[in-house]
């Protein structure tokens, strides 16, 4: 049985697909920056000397990294709804990706932080550094640049995750595709065309992380240190 290729069904709806694509970048954009705030809090909660700190942030990053996002996505939209509690798809889709990329982050963060030599802390504390000044430069800023390789790629897993969120109804990339998919019929040239897709948003994002490292981190770009 020969398959017959038809591509045109599928690249007539570009204007949807890129509609798609779109809303993927904004899931994407949003996720990543309240998610790296939130990470970073939690990896200074982590190191925190308040006891009830350290746990309280430990339960959500183990409860979070030890469950499924679409369980998490599930339970924003779909569960809190039957309690009184609703929101726009969008803020839920938002709010799940937050709440999972923020738990990775912080343990990434946390391994960064903990890798900072006591031996610096002592040396800004001899300088007459304020505490501020010491967790700004000295123990954030050079944390976050030596897992910054880390954090681009789960960054870009938390993209490519963001197809999930079409199980809750979110008109993102792959929400389009189905709806594409269902209307055309042609489903190995619509995944197909996804796949390029999402090869390219890939490639884009760690394009756009590693000028933003040349940027923010110039003392790796004097001294050649790949990002």
């Amino acid at each position: 049985m020969k398959y017959q290729f038809d591509f045109a069904a599928v690249l007539a709806q570009w204007p949807l697909l890129l509609e798609g694509a779109w809303v993927t970048v904004q899931l994407s954009f949003l996720s990543t920056v309240i998610g790296f705030g939130l990470g970073a809090l939690c990896a200074v909660g982590r190191g925190s000397r308040h006891e009830w700190l350290r746990r309280l942030v430990g339960v959500y990053v183990e409860g979070i990294r030890n469950t499924p996002l679409l369980i998490q996505s599930y339970f924003l939209i779909f569960g809190l709804s039957s309690v009184g509690v609703t929101m726009p798809i969008m803020v839920g889709a938002v709010l799940a990706l937050v709440i999972n990329i923020g738990a990775y982050t912080c343990e990434i963060i946390r391994a960064g932080i903990e890798s900072i030599h006591k031996g610096q802390l002592e040396a800004a504390d001899c300088l007459g550094m304020s505490k501020l000044q010491v967790f700004w430069h000295v123990i954030l800023r050079p944390a976050v640049e030596r897992v910054y390789p880390s954090l681009t790629s789960q960054f870009v897993l938390l993209m490519l995750a963001s197809s999930i969120m079409s199980s809750i109804g979110a008109e993102e990339l792959l929400g389009i595709a189905n709806r594409i998919q269902s209307d055309t019929f042609r489903n190995f040239e619509i995944f197909l065309v996804l796949w390029v897709v999402y090869l390219a948003l890939s490639y884009l994002m760690r394009l756009g992380f590693w000028l933003l490292g040349q940027i923010v981190f110039t003392r790796r770009r004097k001294l050649g240190t790949p990002l």
